[in-house]
């Protein structure tokens, strides 16, 4: 009898030796509890935990998931009517809560550095059919890079990501966990900061904030991720992470596993991360993610935006200085789709508070040569091997396998017409620039106005996200209390 993974279709002699190897190493590890995580569309890790002996059957079979945790909403509402006639009728096999199969990667195991006897799986959800589920973001991305490998690249990432970490008062019997006080969405911690802020890379910051800066680096270093740095932000209580780059699917991946694993072990702490992009006191300063990407030649790995020589007639201000034309069409496609996919960048209402004049986050749909201030910040110059496009319209909390595929998909349509971008920004909070939308709504009314976008995610995809985003938009414009609505909203669960 065939398993569930031979019904998909994915299960091969490497598949089989990885599952042997894994079963291996869970039996020898003496594990007694496997997480089976899958990100969703949010970008939150969910699962089932299996004892070890079902996680090794589950390596070939799979495991039963809710369908509905693909439909809901950041308060974990389901904002589809699973349970009324036709209320599913644009999603085909999401009726009355049906079963999903979350099928493992087993070469993705790791053990746990902060749960002790704990091993951690990835997991996709296909339908009991063994057919795949497209509403699946990680497979949304891989689709997107076999268009791009159709054209001969591969593309590279590198991930700068800022975010909040606090020490809470009382973890053990704070307002999150007081039953009294129980919500839907519930009390975030009460919390107090590691450190006053306003002192940027400030030596004597970090040491005051030595302690949790440890706990991520010690999580992330086991967890096999290529940490780079950890370094002090500006605002109140905010630290940056800095990794190396990787191919897009590695880097994604990495994203998920950092958020989800820091969280964690900092909690066991007694502290409190936050990748909300404007937690809820005042003061703060915005967290943003900075996605550098760059393409690679498919057969020799050569960087393709680098160029040997500055452009003949052209200026630092010029793209053709610093790029190839292949880089200069990209960065075009970029600048094109800037306002249709910043909703999958951006995907929260609170995110878009940060995009304001002269706060290191962009305001306008412009490109600079090393400016901070822009959109598209274009690093590197003539023979450097890390010629890359840095994208600063991201946040923290934004789904990664989304963010990278709308650079894919607004890229490629920058090559397939041949644009060309208009000469860099000196002025990149200019007033007479197009804008980056200015609220969740706005950004989703721009997405299904984008032809080529729509295309490349899928039509049914696009209207199903911004089913999603809208309820979220929604319930903030009728909460009494807009700060109060994204405190328990996003501090909690980002």
């Amino acid at each position: 009898m065939k398993s569930f993974a031979e019904q998909c279709g994915i299960h091969d002699d490497a598949r089989e030796a990885a599952a042997h190897h894994t079963a291996r190493l869970i039996e020898a590890s003496g594990l007694e509890l496997v997480r089976f995580g899958w990100c969703d569309l949010h970008g939150v890790l969910r699962g089932k935990t299996l004892t070890a002996k079902a996680a090794v059957k589950a390596l070939r079979a799979g495991v039963g998931m809710v369908s509905t945790l693909l439909l809901k909403d950041t308060s974990d509402r389901t904002t589809f009517k699973v349970f009324e006639p036709g209320g599913t009728a644009e999603l085909p096999g999401f009726a009355f809560a049906s079963n999903l199969i979350l099928l493992p990667d087993p070469a993705s195991f790791k053990q746990l550095p902060w749960a002790q006897g704990t091993g951690w799986l990835r997991c996709q959800p296909w339908f009991q059919d063994g057919t795949p589920v497209p509403l699946d973001t990680r497979r949304i991305l891989q689709l997107a890079l076999g268009k791009l490998a159709q054209r001969g690249f591969g593309m590279v990432c590198g991930l700068e990501v800022e975010f909040h970490i606090y020490r809470i008062k009382d973890p053990h019997n704070g307002p999150d966990l007081d039953p009294v006080q129980a919500a839907w969405p519930g009390q975030p911690p009460t919390v107090s900061m590691i450190h006053p802020g306003y002192n940027l890379l400030a030596e004597s910051w970090i040491d005051m904030a030595e302690e949790p800066l440890r706990i991520v680096q010690h999580t992330a270093q086991a967890l096999g991720l290529p940490l780079q740095s950890l370094e002090i932000e500006l605002g109140p209580s905010q630290v940056e992470a800095v990794f190396d780059a990787t191919d897009a699917l590695t880097a994604a991946d990495n994203m998920v596993l950092f958020r989800n694993g820091v969280r964690q072990a900092l909690r066991r702490a007694g502290y409190h991360a936050s990748f909300m992009c404007r937690p809820p006191f005042p003061n703060i300063m915005s967290s943003g993610w900075h996605l550098h990407q760059s393409l690679v030649d498919g057969a020799t790995g050569a960087n393709v935006f680098m160029r040997d020589a500055p452009a003949p007639g052209t200026t630092p201000v010029d793209a053709l200085h610093t790029l190839t034309d292949t880089g200069a069409a990209w960065l075009a496609g970029l600048l094109a789709h800037a306002r249709g996919m910043a909703s999958l960048c951006t995907p929260t209402v609170n995110g878009f508070g940060r995009f304001r004049p002269n706060a290191l986050a962009p305001q306008a749909v412009l490109w600079g040569r090393d400016n901070r201030g822009a959109m598209l910040r274009v690093v590197g110059g003539a023979g450097d091997g890390a010629t890359r496009i840095e994208n600063r319209i991201g946040e923290p909390s934004a789904n990664p396998y989304l963010y990278m595929a709308a650079q894919i998909h607004a890229g490629l349509d920058g090559l397939a017409r041949g644009l060309m971008p208009p000469r860099a920004t000196e002025s990149p909070y200019a007033s007479d620039a197009e804008m980056i939308p200015t609220n969740l709504p706005d950004a989703l009314t721009a997405l299904q106005d984008d032809g080529a976008l729509v295309e490349g995610f899928g039509a049914d995809f696009v209207r199903y996200y911004r089913r999603v985003k809208l309820s979220e938009a929604q319930r903030h414009a009728l909460a009494e209390d807009a700060t109060d609505f994204e405190r328990r909203e996003y501090f909690s669960r980002f």
